[in-house]
């Protein structure tokens, strides 16, 4: 399975989810709780980049004199702001029915479970992975011959409001491209599961005998348990990315390419069900 499909690098790019932010209760010192405010938001951005309304609704209803940085939690759970607002739904929402209720805080940051960060970290933290997966894939050929203008056009198609899908392909798509028709060496991928720190291998999109590498070979590397003695997948487990259930023979130099979110990574969610 080769070859770009733009009709799916779009339908994923344009991907949007609708997020009820809820003030948390006790931090309310406003005579009447604010009404919640409701964002359809891309699922390939980070919270940071989408909560300035968030900010600007709820403050005012909040003590001044104990206002920190704001921070969201899902059902006492916070968020890490550093993962892609799809990964996180996808990790925590699960099945349940739209909106996805998130709760807004301004007091008692949570410094031993979440960094704190905003703009400046994301752009960082997002420019830092971009360099991680090119190391990976192209031995960071591609990356080192970037200027800093590719860098910031990167960035800027992705911070942008209208979400440019053109600006970031223009860019990313030499990221994501073979370089002397040879696969990328390995896949980016991280895999989360709840409580638990997300999960990275070495991972090639070829194999020894070389034939092309699959989404199950990548599952067999980084998380072995999850198959019986037969090879069959054990009950009980629900393995997405991008929000759909990936099928165990996708080819990974195809997966690697189109449901990559913008930091060049697959973000794979494992989650237990019963």
């Amino acid at each position: 399975m080769t070859g770009e499909n733009k009709e799916i690098l779009r339908e994923i790019w344009e991907g949007r989810l609708p997020i009820c932010f809820i003030l948390a209760d006790d931090e309310v010192s406003a005579l009447e709780q604010p009404e919640p405010l409701y964002l359809l938001v891309p699922r390939m951005s980070y919270l940071p980049l989408v909560t300035d309304k968030v900010y600007k609704h709820f403050v005012r209803a909040v003590d001044q004199d104990n206002v920190e940085e704001m921070w969201f939690e899902f059902e006492g759970q916070p968020l890490k702001w550093q993962y892609p607002i799809g990964a996180l739904f996808d990790l925590y929402w699960g099945n349940n029915i739209l909106p996805w209720n998130v709760i807004v805080h301004f007091q008692k940051f949570p410094a031993d479970e979440i960094l704190k960060g905003g703009k400046e970290a994301a752009e960082s933290h997002f420019m830092s992975c971009i360099k991680e997966a090119d190391s990976l894939k192209h031995k960071c050929h591609v990356v080192h011959g970037m200027q800093k203008k590719d860098h910031k056009q990167l960035w800027l198609g992705l911070l942008n409001g209208d979400y440019k899908f053109d600006q970031f392909w223009s860019v990313n798509r030499r990221l994501m491209e073979r370089i002397n028709d040879e696969s990328f060496r390995y896949v980016p991928f991280r895999l989360h599961q709840i409580d638990k720190p997300y999960l990275q291998d070495l991972v090639p999109t070829v194999k020894e005998d070389g034939s092309a590498g699959t989404f199950r070979d990548l599952l067999e590397v980084a998380l072995p348990e999850i198959f019986n003695e037969d090879g069959k997948m054990n009950t009980g487990y629900r393995i997405i990315c991008q929000g759909i259930e990936i099928p165990q023979n996708t080819d990974l130099q195809w997966m690697s390419y189109h449901l990559s979110y913008p930091d060049n990574f697959l973000h794979v969610i494992v989650l237990t069900v019963t």
